[in-house]
């Protein structure tokens, strides 16, 4: 299947859930996201869900972080649509998130982070066998990725398909990716 298909066809699945099996998914995708191993992690940039897209609830994952693991400092994106780059902020909580004109949550206040990222949550539309990920095409997080050495992990609701077909050299493949049931290694 060709990206754009697969963008298509993973929004309109993720519409489609009801609230209750939304809510599960993610209490489902939490509990995978606990049995990671934590003891080297000093960073993790997390991307801020968009949950009327019903995205993946990251925010499950950085209160968990927070109360469990509160030496992590989380870092969390804020986009500029005009070069397609993202800057990279120490996250201070949630009355720090405004909304952009793309209604993405957007650190306001949090430090700039220049430093080491150990790991990365990395948002998706759907991923592949292979490991390679149908983002919304934008090419963000390939960019970001390609700078970094960090372990990139993604966050999916469903399975994995076949093969994403046009996959190209820009595309950076996943490390992992975590759905309610699994934790799939690449």
């Amino acid at each position: 299947m060709l990206k754009a298909d697969i963008r298509k066809q993973a929004l309109k699945d993720r519409l489609r859930l009801d609230d209750a099996t939304y809510q599960e998914l993610n209490k489902a995708l939490l509990n995978q996201f606990k049995t990671l191993d934590f003891s080297k992690i000093k960073s993790i940039h997390i991307f801020l869900s968009i949950t009327e897209k019903k995205e993946p609830d990251t925010f499950l994952l950085i209160d968990w972080l927070t109360t469990n693991h509160p030496e992590i400092k989380i870092i969390v994106p804020k986009a500029d649509f005009e070069t397609a780059l993202m800057t990279h902020h120490e996250y201070i909580g949630l009355e720090d998130l405004k909304k952009n004109t793309y209604q993405i949550l957007e650190p306001q206040n949090g430090k700039l982070h220049q430093g080491e990222i150990d790991l990365v949550i990395v948002p998706l539309l759907a991923f592949d066998l292979q490991g390679y990920r149908a983002g919304y095409g934008k090419g963000f997080y390939d960019r970001f990725l390609q700078n970094i050495n960090a372990q990139k992990i993604g966050l999916s609701l469903y399975p994995a398909i076949e093969k994403i077909d046009d996959v190209n050299e820009h595309d950076i493949r996943l490390d992992f990716c975590i759905t309610p049931t699994a934790i799939i290694k690449f």
